[in-house]
């Protein structure tokens, strides 16, 4: 049997010098195997921007596993990672993640599998604890630079940069003035104090040069 003595371990030369320090390793091993919060970058997303549930993400942890001697393993892929999304009950703002976003992966102290199933309480799936498979996400890390955003200004503005256009499906109510810096296209009609702009009509109407009066 070969015996390869390059390998090092995690364990110092100090670590059996004393009772304490034996102890103290002991534990120091125990907590490594605890996952808390980390770095991870996205690898898969199951919904894209559409009107549906919440959806699921399989991330990559970015910070890598090292071995004794310094060398670097990347981790695997966790599936099926539920993340984040503003709601509340049937309100919600929908920006979904996308492939290569970064964000934490948080860890639950138990095995989640059975809630994320039957999405209602439940026992736990497993007597795993502190595992990555049992990851939730919150994105917004360390990403780069939006092209569409809703921005708030310290001046009290709201700034809102679509990439196109902004469609709403309902009523518009606005309580203050409107500044329209290009063209309105309306492919109904404008009503404006009480004046429809494309049925409205004119009284004293007069040939010539002369003007007619308002619109009735």
């Amino acid at each position: 049997m070969s015996d390869d003595r390059s390998y090092a371990g995690t364990q110092q030369l100090s670590s059996a010098a004393s009772d304490y320090n034996q102890i103290d390793y002991i534990v120091r091993s125990i907590m490594a195997r605890n996952a808390t919060a980390t770095l991870v970058i996205v690898k898969t997303v199951t919904n894209d921007g559409e009107v549906s549930p919440v959806g699921l993400i399989d991330v990559q942890p970015m910070v890598a596993q090292l071995d004794g001697k310094g060398q670097a393993t990347p981790h695997g892929i966790i599936h099926n990672v539920p993340y984040f999304r503003v709601q509340g009950g049937t309100n919600a703002i929908i920006i979904d993640p996308k492939v290569g976003d970064i964000g934490i992966a948080l860890f639950a102290s138990h095995d989640i599998s059975s809630v994320k199933a039957n999405k209602a309480p439940a026992n736990p799936g497993s007597r795993r604890r502190f595992d990555m498979a049992d990851a939730l996400y919150i994105g917004g890390m360390l990403n780069g630079t939006p092209e569409q955003y809703i921005r708030f200004l310290s001046n009290g503005d709201i700034e809102l940069k679509p990439a196109t256009m902004v469609t709403v499906l309902g009523k518009l109510h606005v309580t203050d003035d409107v500044t329209v810096d290009t063209k309105i296209t309306a492919t109904n009609d404008v009503i404006g104090g009480g004046k429809h702009l494309a049925t409205h009509t004119h009284s004293g109407v007069t040939g010539g040069g002369g003007t007619s009066g308002p619109p009735s």
